[in-house]
């Protein structure tokens, strides 16, 4: 069954998230397991459902990202001599913006090994979750006041504000698709409750690439300014230096909040322990919905300094849209919709995983 699971999911990657086809040259560019993210079971699943369904797969193994966030020019070559490619490695999702350069599409698996893989995470169908991030960036861009609290002391209110001029990022598209939007930050006040790290946004590597917090820190925000750390001073001082020395890294404004979004996926199940490593933990559970994080530090998209925020409660002018991870289908026709053209997805919701990673939570 296990196996079946996994062909399912493969199968769900290259015909509904890739959209490839017989004879289609399909390039899997998985990273070292060595390097402890990826494992190699599930690129060679994908590929043995490429190669059942009479596409040309090849496997190449890669390494980890390096501070240019830019696709090494071997690679580059590699995806402009296949038709597709599918990365199970790091490098496709800091290279998003220089893979356009191979003139091929990708997808970005961020389904790190073959158990994730083969879960409801990867095997439900991916047009569900494109049809469902459509409604719901439609739900945000109306209303007139979004708001999110959380249990830690998270209370901030504002408006989605819509930039036309900022295009889709279409060159990579992301598999399983599990999360809707960045909402961008101008048009919100207040503060953040960050607790547990900061971490990578997995824009480019740095070292050490986090800092443990041992108490919540309370960010204050005036739209895209962090105004100030609240919280005991040996742990304020220490994320501002955090701050100082990653901003001083990339030559980057520090004090920035480029924008937000929660997960939308209820089948990703992060089993590890976050400490193993934070820096995998969220980049890796940040599509369960019970996350919600931030973009900071640098005035770009997704800037290099993560905040993640738990169990947070989104209200969208005064009705709930997220609720502990838990989706309020019913807040609107247009979301209500998704799920009346999607047999099963109900059934997923009703059961939402509640592994982020953290035992006490």
């Amino acid at each position: 069954m296990a196996n079946d699971h996994l062909a399912e999911a493969a199968s769900n990657l290259l015909i509904n998230c890739a959209g490839a086809a017989p004879g289609d040259a399909i390039l899997i560019l998985h990273e070292d397991p060595a390097l402890g993210w990826y494992d190699l079971e599930a690129p060679k699943a994908v590929a043995d459902e490429a190669l059942r369904r009479g596409m040309k797969p090849t496997l190449r193994m890669v390494g980890g990202p390096d501070e240019s966030g830019e696709l090494p020019k071997d690679v580059l070559d590699a995806m402009a001599a296949h038709d597709q490619t599918v990365f199970f490695a790091r490098i496709g999702d800091q290279g998003r913006f220089s893979i356009r350069q191979s003139g091929r599409p990708a997808v970005m698996s961020y389904a790190i090994n073959a158990e994730m893989l083969a879960t409801p995470f990867g095997r439900f169908a991916h047009g569900a979750f494109l049809d469902l991030k459509d409604a719901l960036n439609r739900t945000i861009d109306a209303a007139h006041e979004i708001r999110i609290t959380c249990p830690g002391g998270t209370d901030l209110a504002g408006r989605s504000v819509i930039d036309a001029s900022e295009a889709d990022d279409v060159s990579v598209k992301r598999f399983p698709m599990g999360v809707y939007k960045p909402i961008r930050m101008q048009g919100f006040f207040g503060k953040v409750a960050i607790t547990r790290y900061l971490t990578p946004t997995g824009s480019r590597p740095y070292s050490p690439p986090w800092l443990a917090l041992d108490d919540t820190v309370i960010a204050t925000v005036q739209g895209n300014r962090i105004t100030g750390f609240e919280g005991s001073p040996e742990i304020v001082g220490a994320v501002e230096e955090h701050y100082r020395r990653v901003a001083e890294t990339f030559a980057i404004k520090p004090m920035f909040v480029h924008s937000w979004h929660s997960g939308m996926h209820p089948a990703c199940a992060y089993t590890l322990p976050a400490d193993d490593n934070p820096d995998r933990w969220s980049n890796t559970a940040f599509p369960n919905p019970r996350i919600l994080h931030f973009h900071t530090c640098g005035a770009y998209p997704p800037g290099e300094i993560c905040w993640m925020v738990f169990d947070p409660l989104v209200t969208v002018d005064g009705t709930p849209l997220w609720d502990r991870g838990r989706l309020n289908r019913a807040i609107n026709d247009d979301i209500a919709s998704v799920f009346s053209r999607w047999p099963g997805l109900d059934r997923l919701f009703d059961n939402p995983s509640r592994d982020i990673g953290l035992d006490s939570m």
